[in-house]
């Protein structure tokens, strides 16, 4: 089985999901917060999503990380690669809790997994899949060095696709 590295950041240590995870991932998907990660959901919804992104790890040897304070230990948020069935490609994403947000979280985050990427997978690239009215992630997938190709595919119609060449960021 294939379970998902440890990442280490100034602030952050990114993990395998733990069975623990789920009860403030279940809480953030039960609010309006959750819109741009298909939510809300309902406890047995958010259930089958974390199991099934957590299941890419031992099925595809890669996917969501779950992110903590390395001070604290609070869990954070998630970040790392989604890959659902119906994906053009794999995905970069993201969601922090209240607490993190606004707080460089998400970023800190991102750049760890895209290093993981590039250095243990070999990838040159990722993509971001935000809503259009997802701002805040469109300016975070900007800011980290990815730019927007309007003619590539979304997961849904309208979808801003941001394309990240990792190969030119190594």
């Amino acid at each position: 089985m294939t379970i998902a590295p440890t990442l280490s950041t100034e602030r952050l240590t990114l993990r395998m999901p733990r069975l623990e995870d789920f009860e403030p991932r279940a809480a953030f998907f039960a609010t309006p917060r959750s819109v741009h990660e298909g939510g809300p959901l309902d406890r047995r919804a958010a259930w089958r999503l974390f199991a099934s992104e957590v299941g890419q790890w031992p099925l595809m040897g890669y996917g969501p990380f779950a992110v903590e304070d390395r001070a604290t230990g609070a869990y954070l948020g998630e970040v790392g690669i989604y890959h659902a069935a119906d994906y053009p490609e794999a995905e970069l994403g993201w969601f922090v809790t209240p607490e993190a947000e606004g707080k460089g979280v998400a970023h800190e985050a991102a750049r760890a997994v895209m290093g993981w990427v590039v250095t243990d997978l070999g990838w040159t690239r990722l993509v971001n899949y935000i809503a259009p009215e997802n701002e805040r992630s469109i300016a975070l997938g900007l800011r980290l060095g990815g730019r927007i190709d309007p003619n590539l595919p979304g997961t849904d119609p309208g979808d801003v696709v941001i394309v990240h060449d990792l190969g030119r960021a190594a």
